[in-house]
């Protein structure tokens, strides 16, 4: 674990490097509080951070306050170092933020001791921080494909739509659905159902921009929300799609197994009031389309107000 020294006395430095080095952390070196200030609001900040409460450009305390005003959503576990043994003192440095105080001269298993109990701090936090981007990505994700699910790509579309009547610019839409998916889980079986979804996303991802979303509908259905696209656009990214999918069969474990998909597109300006149902209407009959006029091709619907 990284663990930054902040102090403008270089034999303090040389003294806390030994003693940190021997106990295991990687050291990271300060000589004032504007260069402690880069260091952890920098990449990869050190998680533990050793003060002097005074130091030239800004002090321990000033220091203490400019990390916690930052709210970065990694915590740095702060220990003071300083020959001030006031109560008063003792206030105004955790008052500024700091999580724990040292007097100088200090004990060095005393140093120990509290060091550890801050990386203890340091780990549950990065426990809770894991935790809450899994709770994040099964609220938002599909659990077997790992797109966007239902109810977050509509919120996505909702928030476009938004954005696009705002700025008048066009919005398109995609509807795809895998021909004949049904004939696959009867022939080989679920597993390999699953398989081929996944690989049919991954496909359709690496087609993508890397700003447009890309969320399951249900089943095999699946919705792209592309910012930004008129027609030709659309036409283009959709064919893109379209081809990436039927390129090269799709290997499980059950041999190689060829998928095609239909399309649905729809590009325009949003018109006021058009909601993500409508316009996903708008697209599915595209799609439908698309199908009755063979699988495996891309179907076009302009609605609203054409982009130039």
């Amino acid at each position: 674990m990284k663990v930054l020294i902040a102090d403008d006395s270089p034999t303090m430095r040389r003294l806390l490097q030994s003693t940190l080095e021997e106990w295991g952390y990687e050291v990271v070196e300060a000589q004032d509080g504007e260069q402690a200030l880069d260091v952890l609001c920098g990449e990869d900040p050190p998680t533990l951070a050793i003060l002097d409460w005074v130091m030239p450009q800004l002090t321990g305390p000033e220091l203490c306050r400019r990390i916690r005003a930052r709210k970065r959503p990694t915590y740095t576990y702060i220990l003071l170092l300083t020959s001030k043994a006031q109560r008063q003192d003792l206030i105004e440095g955790m008052g500024a933020g700091a999580d724990d105080y040292l007097v100088k001269p200090f004990d060095h298993p005393e140093m120990e001791v509290r060091l550890r109990a801050g990386r203890r701090i340091v780990d549950l936090q990065a426990e809770l921080i894991q935790m809450r981007e899994a709770l994040r990505e099964q609220a938002t994700r599909d659990a077997l494909t790992k797109c966007w699910n239902r109810s977050s790509i509509f919120e996505l579309l909702t928030h476009e739509i938004h954005r696009a009547c705002r700025e008048r610019k066009p919005l398109g839409v995609i509807m795809l659905d895998l021909d004949h998916f049904k004939l696959v889980n009867d022939t080989y079986g679920h597993v390999c159902g699953d398989e081929v979804l996944k690989q049919v996303v991954n496909r359709i991802s690496s087609s993508m921009r890397s700003y447009d979303a890309l969320g399951r509908y249900g089943g095999e259905e699946f919705i792209g929300v592309l910012s930004g696209c008129g027609e030709h656009s659309l036409l283009g990214n959709a064919e893109r799609m379209r081809a990436a999918i039927e390129c090269s069969p799709i290997a499980c474990q059950s041999g190689q197994i060829r998928m095609t998909a239909s399309f649905g597109a729809a590009a325009g300006i949003p018109p006021e009031g058009l909601t993500a149902d409508q316009l996903i209407r708008i697209a599915d009959e595209s799609l439908y389309r698309a199908k009755r006029e063979g699988r495996n091709r891309v179907a076009f619907t302009s609605y609203g107000e054409p982009a130039a």
